[in-house]
């Protein structure tokens, strides 16, 4: 079994849509592994607004997210994991339509449907501990199980030890540790409530010295091991993680590298101050690690990081932003052209501009987008069947435009794409 998983879950039933997203990211900044976020409100409105809000988080918050609402229908499962969820969790009843499960599963694969059943002492049913119940289940291709409400003896030890999928065991821990709950046999990770407001990435370690393999920031090569220059410090270069620009250069010595691997921030050492300073602390501008690599010499460091906000003291996101001097070049980034132009269109859907066809297609509306977007698919094939290679290439171009209106128009954008296609390499 690969590493055991911290998991944060929120009840969103009781919490407004802001709130979901600030404890969301306050999670992911404080060291969780994935995030489990469900409203079980069997309310249509209600569940429509929550898988907005989901939407929202999975574009701001960098973790696998498991989204839980009621099923009744194919679309149920569709939506959620169209929010861009890891998981859909579907909560097991004898009412549960397992012909409609399976086929979703044919759908999406066996990768991405999790079955929560009830593991209470006190419930009618112990579905969690009925093993006919886990192995049709197991059978269909379900993901993997979360048991609510174990109470731990030999019993469910057993039960869990012999279940025919890994599972998450979601508890509040009022009345047991998450010591003892990970270390349960086949127990893939624990999901609480109870870690909220608190340093997550402190409790993993902690974890870890119980003997759990976790996940914690740990350096391959010790600080000792660093070419270091004559006052005992290292250059660190940190660039933004997605997108890579570089984002500033600082220095590091022993104590602000150890706190780094020891916060997830970038922590640095102020020659000007003679100090230790966490980036963001006054500013709120914090760096969380992403990866940390160091160069063949061992003497510079290159940190990948998520930035909240700007990295210059000025408000620049990045410190390079003045041009000394420059030569003409094609720095064309195929990724970036098509943000770019995507960003473009966006901004002529939020401030229109006269005699913009772009503004034209967005009054005209979803159906004459479409239209146009079935045009110039055919316009492709036509061209390819010629085969003019000149002619396909414009025909292509002009349907990634019209394609990229309809995307504008139904609130999709660049970064769900291509999470989507990411998630197909599985």
């Amino acid at each position: 079994m690969s590493k055991k998983e911290l998991i944060c879950y929120l009840n969103a039933e009781t919490e407004y849509s802001n709130a979901v997203l600030e404890a969301a990211s306050n999670y992911e900044q404080a060291g969780a592994d994935a995030l489990y976020i469900y409203n079980y409100d069997d309310d249509e409105k209600a569940t429509a607004d929550f898988l907005e809000t989901m939407k929202l988080l999975i574009k701001r918050v960098d973790l696998p997210i498991y989204v839980g609402t009621p099923v009744h229908k194919f679309d149920d499962y569709k939506h959620m994991l169209y929010t861009g969820a890891e998981y859909c969790v579907v909560q097991y009843s004898k009412n549960l339509d397992l012909e409609l499960l399976e086929y979703t599963i044919k759908r999406f694969g066996n990768d991405k449907v999790v079955v929560q059943l009830n593991a209470d002492e006190n419930a009618p049913e112990q579905d969690a501990y009925n093993s006919e119940i886990t192995k049709k289940l197991a059978d269909l291709g379900v993901a993997k199980f979360i048991f609510k409400h174990v109470t731990v003896d030999a019993a469910s030890k057993k039960c869990i030890a012999e279940c025919p999928l890994p599972v998450i065991i979601r508890d509040s821990l009022v009345r047991n540790d998450i010591v003892s709950l990970m270390k349960l046999e086949n127990v893939s990770g624990a999901a609480t409530n109870f870690y909220r407001g608190k340093d997550i990435l402190n409790i993993k370690r902690s974890l870890k010295e119980n003997g759990l393999d976790v996940f914690t920031l740990e350096s391959s090569i010790p600080f000792s091991d660093f070419k270091k220059n004559s006052d005992g410090l290292v250059p660190c270069v940190v660039q933004d993680y997605k997108t890579n620009e570089v984002l500033m250069v600082a220095y590091m010595n022993e104590e602000a590298y150890n706190n780094t691997i020891k916060t997830g921030r970038m922590t640095y050492f102020s020659r000007s101050r003679n100090e230790l300073w966490v980036k963001g602390e006054t500013s709120g501008h914090y760096q969380f690690v992403k990866k940390i690599l160091i160069d063949c010499d061992n003497d510079t460091l290159l940190a990948k990081v998520k930035q909240l906000g700007a990295a210059c003291h000025t408000g620049n996101y990045s410190c390079f932003f003045t041009e000394l001097a420059k030569k003409e070049y094609n720095d064309i980034d195929p990724m970036s052209v098509l943000v770019e132009d995507y960003n473009i269109i966006l901004d002529r859907k939020v401030n229109p501009r006269e005699g913009s066809y772009t503004n034209y297609l967005f009054t005209a509306g979803i159906d004459k987008i479409l239209k146009k977007c079935g045009e110039e698919a055919s316009e492709i094939i036509i061209a390819a069947k010629n085969p003019d290679r000149e002619e396909v290439k414009y025909e292509i171009a002009d349907f990634l435009y019209h394609v990229m209106v309809l995307m504008a128009e139904c609130d999709v954008d660049w970064n769900d794409i291509t999470r989507e296609l990411a998630n197909r390499r599985k």
